[in-house]
């Protein structure tokens, strides 16, 4: 089976495109997501995040993001120190995920599969680029935050230059109908190529 990762910059809108892929009949594992579940339901990484940040990591047994983000994007060696507890678990999380789908090739969706090294264990990369005007109008439609905190978080990943450098495919997301052929066409040459 072909293990596909799709990466793209925060903004860039991977989620649309691992939809894209998903209404194909694709199965699409959204690392961020399952990460998110992971650190509520994992005894192993609830207490190493624990050991990292202090008790105040965990708010009535949720996870308590305000207070971690504010510490990871001040303080880079935190962040990395964070990713080095999940990313284990993630990459044991898929494996068994995938051991269970029955289809040519599966999606893995990460925002940072090179920032984590993990593009290395994958076949195939399609990384998502869109202007960067066009992802920070994304995001503060999407999300409650500032230029400011977008531009924090741009800053701790690759860009786009380098991430297509390393890539299969390159789908440019600004307009839907341009994407979805993009995403049918690449579908259509991962088979092929199989």
């Amino acid at each position: 089976m072909i293990v596909v990762g799709l990466t793209g910059g925060i903004g860039s809108g991977k989620t649309t495109v691992a939809k894209e892929f998903g209404a194909l009949g694709i199965p699409v594992y959204i690392a961020d997501e399952e990460a998110k579940k992971l650190m509520i339901t994992s005894k192993t990484i609830k207490r190493k995040l624990i050991e990292l940040f202090g008790e105040e990591a965990y708010l009535d047994g949720k996870l308590n993001k305000p207070f971690i983000a504010s510490i990871i994007f001040n303080d880079k060696t935190y962040l990395e120190r964070m990713n080095a507890i999940i990313h284990p678990q993630i990459a044991s999380h898929f494996k068994k995920w995938k051991q269970k789908q029955d289809v040519p090739y599966v999606i893995k969706e990460a925002a940072i599969l090179f920032e984590n090294g993990s593009y290395k264990k994958l076949d195939v990369i399609i990384t998502v680029t869109a202007p960067k005007e066009l992802k920070i109008k994304r995001l503060l439609r999407r999300d409650d935050t500032t230029e400011e905190k977008i531009e924090s978080i741009m800053k701790n990943q690759w860009s786009d230059d380098e991430k297509i450098k390393r890539s299969q495919y390159v789908i440019n997301n600004v307009e839907l109908a341009k994407t979805k052929q993009e995403v049918l066409k690449i579908h259509r040459q991962i088979l092929k190529n199989q």
